[in-house]
């Protein structure tokens, strides 16, 4: 039996063509994704949700301790790839009722903030 449709192959080669076109729009400026990058950009905003919410509580730690501008300027002074390690062995970034710090949660962006809001908003100076 001989189909003797002449706008079929046209119309599936427009269908096809059309598919492509919505596919490259769409993930290129409407702002698609596939699954694995909404989670990774999931992941990373709600790290950093924590980061900041946990920051504030991590400062007044810092600066309950009778020396906090002396371990305020060891922190300024230490490389930012050690700052981390500083914060986590001062046990500011431990909450309370932990043995250690959550590293999950803090990663390494905590002492980035720590150091900048206790800069800020404690002593008044700017951090650049």
């Amino acid at each position: 039996m001989q189909l003797n449709a002449p706008w079929l192959k046209p119309a599936v080669w427009g269908a096809i063509i059309g598919c492509v076109l919505t596919m490259i729009v769409g993930f290129s400026w409407m702002g698609w994704m596939l699954g694995g990058t909404a989670d990774r950009i999931a992941l990373e905003r709600s790290n950093a949700a924590v980061v900041v919410a946990l920051t504030p509580s991590c400062v007044s730690r810092f600066m309950q301790q009778s020396n906090a501008t002396v371990k305020l300027k060891e922190l300024q002074a230490i490389d930012s790839w050690k700052q981390r390690e500083f914060v986590e062995a001062g046990g500011w970034a431990t909450s309370t009722g932990d043995k250690s710090p959550n590293s999950r949660n803090y990663r390494w962006q905590t002492a980035q903030p720590i150091n900048e809001l206790t800069v800020v908003f404690v002593f008044g100076m700017s951090t650049s």
